[in-house]
């Protein structure tokens, strides 16, 4: 059977400010999908939330790029939008950046990671959601799952992957994509995957068969509204087994927390902390950034979860390394490499600082050189 897995999220209020989501709005989200499920449009969905962000695990026969499937997408957060604001909940329908549907809801704020396959015997997946953070932060663990055997043992003992993968990488200030097989191209795709802020990882195909093994949200916010609107908390969807890593290869690159940008005001870099579904509410400086790892069955169609993956004793050293990091980087202030580069901070309140400052910058060798002539007036 060929299914079609969309995750679909969107930060429509937070409570309290961007720390959790109200039980409320998950509600008026299952009502607006159960009616989807009984008119026959969708096949079963699950509502999740990580943070502030509201998220719909939607499968369907509609394959990726549906209008009908987005536009259940859309009015579903439009409702608890509405919600949201009788709530007075904050940030009501920040990532909604219009009121009208255009066909499609990339490129309108909500994330996006959608995959289409011939169901197999037995069909798990591993949908990883963040909060806090950007779609380049799944850079590090999609390299380690799927191009590293030091993570996953699988690429050298499991014949049907010792033919690697292929990943399909995102230029997103140019919106190109390349390809990179693995282990052949390996150096090449890390030259710019190690990028994560200009180029992330979109998919990921074996290459005896092309079958896709991941989808990632590649939706950036302010690089589509033009100004700082919050962080693109992304979703990633990863197939697991027979022919793919293990669940075990999937989770492995979390035990270890990587910095990535976001936290306080998507300015600060900080470390990604897997996190059981409970603690994944984010309140120390709006963070640190977390991931939660959601594991399904999928059987006809019918979404057999979640399971909580990071719900799991063996993650604790890796919560207490993102913790320790976490307070080296808190030392930092606003300063470099705590605070994002000048490049990611463009879309802050520094431009509108810039402007308003323009005028009091003075040609440094002119500033020097009347300083020298006071200083020797002053002598006189």
């Amino acid at each position: 059977m060929k299914v079609t897995l969309s995750v679909i999220k969107a930060d429509i209020g937070g409570y309290v400010g961007h720390s959790g989501i109200h039980p409320r709005l998950k509600e008026v989200a299952d009502e607006e999908l159960r009616k989807a499920k009984e008119d026959g449009l969708i096949l079963d969905y699950v509502v999740m939330s990580v943070g502030d962000d509201l998220q719909l695990v939607i499968t369907h026969t509609k394959g990726p790029d549906s209008g009908e499937i987005h536009k259940l997408a859309w009015d579903t957060f439009m409702e608890a939008t509405q919600e949201a604001r009788r709530l007075k909940l904050y940030g009501a329908g920040q990532d909604l950046l219009s009121d009208t549907f255009s066909g499609n809801v990339k490129g309108m704020g909500p994330g996006v990671a959608e995959m289409e396959f011939e169901e197999r015997p037995s069909e798990p997946v591993v949908v990883f959601m963040a909060d806090k953070t950007s779609p380049g932060a799944w850079n590090y663990a999609l390299y380690k799952m799927f191009a590293d055997p030091f993570n996953t043992p699988g690429l050298v003992i499991d014949p049907s992957m010792n033919q690697g993968f292929i990943f399909e990488v995102l230029d997103l200030y140019n919106n190109r994509v390349i390809k990179f097989k693995a282990p052949e191209e390996l150096y090449k795709l890390l030259a710019f995957i190690g990028a994560p802020e200009e180029y992330t990882i979109r998919y990921v195909y074996r290459a005896s068969d092309g079958a896709i093994a991941a989808a990632s949200s590649t939706q950036r916010l302010s690089l589509i509204a033009g100004r700082y609107i919050g962080k693109d908390d992304p979703v990633l969807i990863v197939r697991a087994q027979s022919g793919f890593p293990a669940v075990g290869e999937l989770l492995e690159p979390f035990a270890s927390p990587w910095i990535v940008p976001g936290w306080m005001r998507g300015s600060h870099h900080g470390p990604l902390m897997p996190v059981a579904f409970y603690q994944a509410n984010p309140t120390r400086f709006d963070g640190p950034p977390r991931v939660i790892a959601a594991g399904f069955q999928i059987a006809e169609g019918r979404l057999v979860g979640p399971r909580d993956l990071f719900d799991d004793p063996s993650f604790d050293d890796a919560r207490r390394q993102a913790n320790e990091l976490a307070n080296y980087l808190r030392r930092m202030g606003p300063f470099e490499p705590h605070r994002l580069g000048l490049k990611e901070m463009e879309y802050t309140t520094l431009p509108k600082l810039m402007k308003e400052l323009k005028d009091r910058w003075e040609d440094a060798e002119k500033f020097t050189s009347d300083i020298r002539e006071d200083a020797g007036k002053d002598v006189e």
